[in-house]
């Protein structure tokens, strides 16, 4: 494993002390050869340098408005492919990990070249014991991405399979090979269901997804997304990007019973905020409907 250096992309949005314990963490890992790539989204204060102030090691790019998940993420994947490494680490910034996650992660991607990315098992932060996320599973027929081991107590959860149909970008390792061949995240998504997007894209380029069961990290889940809203806790945003990409998602695999199925969930939801007095969080879902079914899809951009 002398020959794999591995680029640690972290993206920061008006986040710092989430972002501060992940590289707090990130200090402890036994796995030498990797770098920090911090990638500041146009954070409203500037998170950006104050962090590059405490952990100096680190590399940071500042983005000059918010790229979302897709755009920001591929900034740094594009500087970890141009100074040479071999395998790139998204890693979200509400995470804590394992000293030896890592090195665990970089063992097995090496000795499988048909695996082009592995994710860690995924526990809660404030609940350690309790599956986020071990992996996912794509069901065509309905256009479903489901998450496997979700909240169930990691000490009884055995996997069925290590092999994956898609892996989180809260936490994932590609193999460069997989990205030069597959391309990068695809930037229309802005944020959620990109990372399934991409991987089913890897998938078809001929790569294989595992889950490393050894390597564990901790989430705190939705940290960017779960703020105070007048209509709740999520913003109507995160709304209007879940149910467009859901059906950007659909169109890009071919699921036709898939529009059914979506559809009716999301007129559910917006019966659900009609009765609620929830309008903004309304108009957001019938928003997303028109743009997921309507938008001329966008490939993703290639590196180099």
């Amino acid at each position: 494993m002398s020959d794999i250096r591995v680029a640690v992309i972290l993206l920061n949005w008006n986040g710092i002390e989430f972002t501060r314990a992940c590289l707090n963490s990130l200090s402890k890992v036994d796995f030498r050869d990797f770098k920090v790539i911090l990638v500041d989204n146009a954070s409203q204060n500037p998170e950006g340098e104050a962090l590059k102030n405490e952990f100096p090691e680190l590399d940071l790019i500042q983005n000059s408005e918010n790229l979302g998940f897709s755009g920001g993420n591929n900034v740094g994947i594009r500087a970890a492919l141009d100074q040479g490494f071999s395998h790139v680490l998204l890693l979200n910034n509400d995470t804590e990990v394992e000293p030896d996650f890592l090195g665990k992660m970089t063992e097995q991607i090496s000795s499988y070249p048909e695996v082009g990315i592995v994710q860690p098992m995924i526990c809660f932060l404030h609940e350690k014991g309790k599956i986020w996320s071990a992996g996912g599973t794509w069901k065509q027929a309905l256009g479903r991405a489901i998450t496997r081991g979700d909240r169930r107590m990691i000490s009884a959860y055995q996997p069925a399979s290590v092999n994956l149909d898609w892996a989180t970008g809260c936490c994932m390792l590609l193999s460069r090979e997989a990205i030069q061949k597959a391309g990068l995240l695809n930037e229309q998504y802005f944020a959620y269901f990109e990372d399934v997007e991409w991987s089913l894209r890897i998938r078809k380029s001929g790569f294989n997804i595992q889950l490393v069961p050894a390597a564990k990290i901790y989430h705190e889940a939705g940290a960017s997304s779960k703020k105070k809203h007048d209509e709740g806790t999520l913003s109507p945003s995160v709304f209007f990007w879940h149910v467009r990409n859901q059906f950007y998602l659909i169109r890009s695999q071919g699921s036709l019973l898939g529009f059914a199925y979506h559809l009716g969930r999301f007129l559910l939801w917006m019966g659900y905020f009609l009765l609620r007095g929830r309008f903004k969080k309304l108009k957001a879902v019938a928003r997303g409907m028109a743009a997921g079914l309507s938008d001329q899809l966008q490939a993703a951009p290639k590196w180099p």
